[in-house]
Formats: structure tokens, sequence, C-alpha cells
């Protein structure tokens, strides 16, 4: 399912909403340079000049529809809402699984991380974007992580540090995932990325992955 349809699902969706998730799903099969406006007005059952009212460059609908694919296409990407169950290495395991390259939904999400990249080195007033969205991120694993410290669960160490070392795992381990190295399937990454922690967190030799 594409994200315009899987907006239209939650319905009703404003006309803004469908105009990001419709640009969402054309950034990731295009390219942000590729991506004609009145594409996405298409997919999004708009006019050109609505989509034009909302975003005056390519460069605000690119960092809006990063904005809004982190919020909404995993529900557990940010803050405390997410499906998470089990044990603090359990839930730990999932949120890696929800960051990796895993479905049709999150390698579009990884193809829009790429654009993000790429545009940052091209384009240095992007930067912020980049870095509030890490900064998430590493919030959001470092919040789990120290309420495995206070739960007895992990050993004692720096969730801050342990954060990012994490999140620059998934980075690595994730892009060639999603190439599709052969040497690098997305079994030996999650694993790779689950010993990694489980190490700096003292709960054997792997995260429970599911």
């Amino acid at each position: 399912m594409s994200a315009p349809e899987q907006i239209a699902e939650r319905a009703p969706a404003s006309a803004r909403d469908r105009i990001l998730a419709a640009a969402v799903d054309r950034i990731a099969r295009e390219g942000i340079e590729d991506v004609r406006i009145a594409r996405i007005a298409m997919d999004a059952g708009v006019s050109t000049a609505l989509v034009h009212y909302h975003f005056d460059t390519r460069d605000a609908l690119l960092a809006e529809a990063l904005e809004y694919s982190f919020e909404h296409a995993g529900d557990a990407r940010v803050g405390p809402h997410g499906p998470l169950t089990g044990s603090h290495a359990e839930r730990l395991a999932q949120m890696v699984d929800q960051c990796l390259p895993n479905n049709d939904s999150l390698e579009r999400d990884w193809v829009l991380w790429v654009e993000m990249w790429l545009r940052v080195i091209r384009h240095p007033e992007f930067r912020p974007i980049a870095e509030e969205l890490y900064w998430r991120m590493e919030r959001w694993f470092a919040k789990a992580i120290r309420d495995g410290i206070d739960a007895g669960e992990f050993t004692r160490c720096d969730p801050d540090a342990v954060a990012e070392r994490t999140v620059a795992l998934i980075d690595g381990y994730g892009v060639r995932t999603l190439i599709g190295d052969n040497a690098m399937p997305l079994v030996r990454a999650r694993l790779a990325i689950g010993a990694a922690l489980a190490r700096e967190l003292g709960i054997g030799e792997q995260l429970p992955f599911r």
C-alpha cells in the first residue's frame, strides 16, 4: 500500500497531510531532483496551486516530508506511543527492527534519509533539520536504555553515548542492507547491532529479537 493510500485510510485527512504522504512516496521513488509538483498534486488529489501554497520550494517540501515520514511511517519511531512490549531488552530489539529497512514502508523511509544526507552535503542550510531528526532518534534510544538501567535489567553505562553509537551502527549497517549488499543481509545487520548493544548493556551475547 502506498503512502497516499495509507493516509486515506485514516480519514479525514487534511489536504496538507495528503500532499505530504504523496511527496514521501514520490521522493522515495524518484528522488527529490526528479520530483514534479504536478505529480504530487495528482497523487494527493489537489491542485498544483495548493501544493505551492503550502510549500514554497522543493527543499521545503523535502524537509516536511522527512518530518512527516519520521512521525507517521513507524508508530514507535518517535515518542512513547509505539507498540513496544516485553522486557526492556525485548523492547530495545523491537526498536532496532523498527529502524532497519525490513519492509516496504521502512525502505521508503530509508530512501528519504539518503536524500536528506545528500541534500545536507550539498546545501548546508539543510543541516538543522538533519540534526533535529538525529537528536530525536538518539533521545528515543537513550530513554529506552535509561529505563532498562533504572529497572536493573541493564548494566550501568552512559545512555546518551550508547544511544549515539547505536544510531551510528543502524546507519552503517542499514545503508548496506538498503542497497542490497550480498555481504550484509538484513538478518546479519540486525544481529550485529544486537550483539553490540547486548555487550554494552551487559545482557549476554544478543538482544532477544523475535
